[in-house]
């Protein structure tokens, strides 16, 4: 049976870090998961990581997203060694960007064009920025729950360090109802710039949401007839629905879609891509950073569309998150309770359905995290091209002791 794991090393590093760092570790790396679990790791490799207590997890959170070949691939450190060897911050662009640019316009359907910058906060805000410059008009049209960055326009209303005018001209509608959208752009007459989601519902501590048949058809149509853009984020879920964009998938076209996270592989990078009828709007609007140009980080991105390619990743990883999904229900239901998997496979919602709610399920999540499953109870996990069918049994193993200890 699978025995919880110490991590006196973690505890006492956080403590340190708590001395010269604002909350030791801040924003959604802390370790809000399991109050003794680990929190810094000392190496990465495929699918997992190690603590710096020395202990191995199988990590089916991918940093957040960014891991989708694999922590240390070796064709894209590669490329970002050879390109920082070269140079990576100089007084000019790279010739990378260029190729870049060109590899993410050839694989995504509907983008001519494309800027980059480092977190998706950089593309998303960038995408409001250019919808603004395109339409003269101020509103942004969202998603109850949606999360599109922590800029203090995307903020929830009394965040910390927030005003209430940060949202002043945010509206909000609920998920998978067109005719809510139809509503808030009837109520603000020629004044909606854009209207801003991710392809399907992902809130936290939520079952994720698909969408429902015919919504983005009639999301588009009903933007198009007031002319407001379309921007499709999926920092969080690009490359793991369809290579060509979610949109694909989905049915629709957006005029500008937002990505980060998986796009470089774990190097930090950002990129929004747009139609034609954008790229003038585009190279009005000022966006800028010292660090945008880096090189380094292009060159792992560019070898990582190129890999994502060559592994047909997006089908690969739906492919095993359905196994995962099967394999932990089949867990669950031998201890008498029901997985629930919400959202797609290749980075999916689970929840433990039993009497003891979500604060059960929870706990066992935290289980699972002693034992050397790093998932997390209240955000969608993600799946990666590393990850194997021994990673699945092996998880299972430990779904098992956790549920046993719980028991």
């Amino acid at each position: 049976m699978s025995e919880p794991m110490p991590t006196q090393k973690s505890q006492e590093l956080y403590e340190r870090a708590k001395a010269v760092v604002p909350k030791g570790v801040y924003g959604h790396y802390g370790p809000a998961v399991v109050e003794d679990g680990p929190v810094f790791f000392s190496s990465a490799e495929g699918a997992r990581f190690t603590d710096v207590d020395g202990n191995s997890y199988i990590d089916w959170m991918c940093a957040y997203g960014p891991n989708i070949l694999g922590y240390n691939h070796p064709a894209v450190e590669e490329a970002a060694a050879k390109q920082a060897a070269d140079g990576s911050t100089v007084s000019l662009a790279a010739p990378v960007m260029v190729e870049l640019a060109e590899e993410l316009v050839d694989m995504v359907d509907g983008a001519d064009w494309a800027l980059f910058g480092k977190n998706g906060a950089d593309a998303t805000g960038l995408a409001v920025m250019v919808a603004r410059a395109a339409t003269g008009r101020r509103y942004i049209l969202k998603i109850e729950g949606g999360y599109h960055g922590s800029t203090p326009w995307m903020q929830a209303p009394g965040n910390k360090g927030t005003i209430a005018e940060d949202q002043a001209f945010v509206i909000e509608v609920p998920w998978n109802d067109a005719d809510a959208v139809q509503s808030a752009i009837a109520a603000h007459p020629g004044d909606i710039a854009c209207f801003i989601s991710s392809p399907y519902h992902h809130p936290v501590f939520a079952d994720n949401e698909l969408p429902a048949e015919g919504y983005w058809a009639a999301v588009e149509a009903a933007c198009r007839d007031a002319g407001i853009v379309v921007i499709l984020d999926e920092v969080r879920s690009g490359f793991r629905i369809d290579l060509a964009g979610a949109h694909v998938a989905y049915g629709f076209t957006p005029d500008l879609m937002c990505f980060g996270k998986a796009i470089g592989n774990g190097h930090p990078l950002a990129a929004l891509a747009g139609s034609d009828a954008l790229k003038e709007a585009a190279a009005d609007t000022f966006f800028t950073g010292t660090q945008f140009f880096n090189a380094a980080p292009m060159a792992a991105g560019l070898a990582t569309l190129r890999e994502l390619r060559a592994a047909d990743a997006a089908n690969a990883a739906t492919e095993i998150g359905i196994r995962l999904g099967d394999a932990l229900g089949d867990v669950a239901s031998a201890h008498g309770h029901e997985l629930r998997m919400s959202g797609v496979p290749a980075m999916p919602y689970l929840r433990v359905v039993s009497e003891g709610g979500s604060k059960f399920h929870a706990r066992w999540v935290a289980e699972c995290i002693r034992r050397g499953a790093y998932l997390l109870s209240y955000h969608n996990n993600f799946v990666c091209a590393a990850h194997t069918d021994d990673d699945i049994k092996r998880t299972c193993d430990i779904a098992d002791a956790a549920f046993t200890a719980l028991a």
